[in-house]
C-alpha cells in the first residue's frame, strides 16, 4: 500500500501502520518545512508537530485527498504559524555592505536571525532520478533557502509546492483552500522576487571528483595552517562569512588577512567531513587541550569545480550533534 493509496474511514488496524506511514514521510516533509522556515532545528520541530497532529487527528482525515496531500497541509499550517513573527531569517550578505577583516566584531545576533544549515541525509530522498535529486540538492543551497526568506509565507509555499515539488496548481489551490488563479499569480510574484534577487534553481550542487580533489587540498591547508596554500583555493571573488556574527569578506584579500589575523585561533584545527544544503561540509574542531578537539563551527564549503566560492562557517555546536558528528576528538 502507498500514501496515495491511503483512505479513511476505511482504515483498520490491520491494513494500516498509521507510525510508519507517518515516519516513511518525515524525510520529504523535513526538507519542505526547512525550504519554508530556514532552520533546520525548527523544520524538525515543524515535523513533529505536524506528525503529532495527524496522530491525534486522523480520525478527521476524510480520505478526499491522498493521505500524502494531507500532511502536505497540516506541515504548511504549522509553518505558517512558525512566520507570523516579524522576523526574516537572513545571510550575512542580505544585511550589511561586506566587512574588512580588520574590523572588531561586534556581539553576536540571535540565532533566529541566521539561515542555517541541516544535514543533507534529513532532507534528501535516499533514491531518486539523477535529475530530480540535482533539483533537491539546489533548492537547499544556502543562498537559495535565503532568498526564499524573502518571500511572504504563502508565496514561498507556492513556489516550493510547484518548483520543487513539482505538484500541479490544482494540487497546491486545494491544498491551500484557494484559486488555480491565485496559486498561478503567487508563483509569478515568487519567480520574479527570485531573478530580482538573482538566485536560481539550475542543479549546480552536485559534488564531482575534481570537486573532491579541490576539497581534500582545502582540508589539508586548513588542517596545517597553510594559509598560502588554502588562499590559493579560493576565487577572487569568494564569500566568506560566520553567523551568529554579522561579518562577512568578499575579496581574497580580506579573506587571507582574516585567516592570519581575527581567525588566528583555528590553527591547529582538525575537520571531519559531512554534507549540508546539498553541498561539502565539515565539522571543525578546535583545539582544547592536550590532544583533544572541542565542536566549533560547522563549515559550508560550496566550489565551482576549480576554486571555493562560498566558505560558510557556523559558529554553533549544537549542529554537530544535528549532524551527527562526535562531541570531541581525541588524539
Amino acid at each position: 500500500m502507498t500514501d496515495l493509496d491511503v483512505r479513511c474511514p476505511t482504515m483498520t488496524s490491520t491494513d494500516f501502520d498509521l507510525e510508519t506511514e507517518l515516519e516513511a514521510h518525515r524525510r520529504e516533509l523535513t526538507g519542505y518545512c526547512y525550504r519554508m522556515l530556514g532552520s533546520g532545528f525548527e523544520a524538525e520541530d515543524a515535523v513533529q508537530e505536524t506528525l503529532l497532529r495527524a496522530w491525534k487527528g486522523i480520525d478527521s482525515f476524510e480520505g478526499r485527498a491522498a493521505f500524502r496531500s494531507w500532511l502536505y497541509r497540516i506541515a504548511t499550517n504549522v509553518c505558517l504559524d512558525m512566520l507570523r513573527g516579524p522576523q526574516r531569517r537572513a545571510q550575512p550578505m542580505d544585511l550589511s555592505a561586506p566587512w574588512s577583516a580588520d574590523t572588531p566584531l561586534p556581539a553576536p545576533s540571535p540565532e533566529n536571525t541566521w539561515v542555517s544549515p541541516i544535514a543533507d541525509d534529513r532532507i534528501l530522498p535516499i533514491e531518486a532520478d539523477p535529475a530530480d535529486l540535482a533539483t533537491q540538492r539546489d533548492t537547499v543551497r544556502l543562498a537559495f533557502v535565503a532568498a526564499l526568506q524573502h518571500l511572504p509565507p504563502k508565496q514561498r509555499a507556492v513556489l516550493i509546492l510547484r518548483e520543487v515539488l513539482r505538484w500541479q496548481a490544482t494540487e497546491v489551490a486545494e491544498l491551500l483552500d484557494s484559486s488555480v488563479a491565485s496559486v498561478n499569480s503567487a508563483l509569478q510574484r515568487a519567480r520574479a522576487t527570485l531573478a530580482e534577487n538573482k538566485v536560481t534553481a539550475d542543479g549546480s550542487t552536485s559534488i564531482a571528483p575534481d570537486q573532491q580533489e579541490l576539497l581534500a587540498k582545502y582540508v589539508d591547508a586548513f588542517e596545517r595552517y597553510d594559509i598560502s596554500s588554502l588562499v590559493a583555493l579560493i576565487r577572487e571573488d569568494a564569500i566568506f562569512d560566520m553567523p551568529p556574527f554579522p561579518l562577512w569578506l568578499n575579496t581574497l584579500e580580506d579573506i587571507g588577512k582574516w585567516y592570519v589575523g581575527q581567525g588566528y585561533a583555528c590553527e591547529g584545527s582538525r575537520l571531519l567531513p559531512t554534507f549540508a544544503n546539498g553541498a561539502a561540509a565539515f565539522g571543525a574542531y578546535k583545539i582544547s587541550g592536550p590532544n583533544t578537539w572541542d565542536p566549533f563551527a560547522l563549515q559550508v564549503i560550496e566550489t565551482d569545480g576549480s576554486k571555493l566560492v562560498a566558505l560558510h562557517h557556523f559558529l554553533e555546536p549544537r549542529l554537530f550533534a544535528a549532524f551527527g558528528l562526535p562531541a570531541r576528538l581525541e588524539r
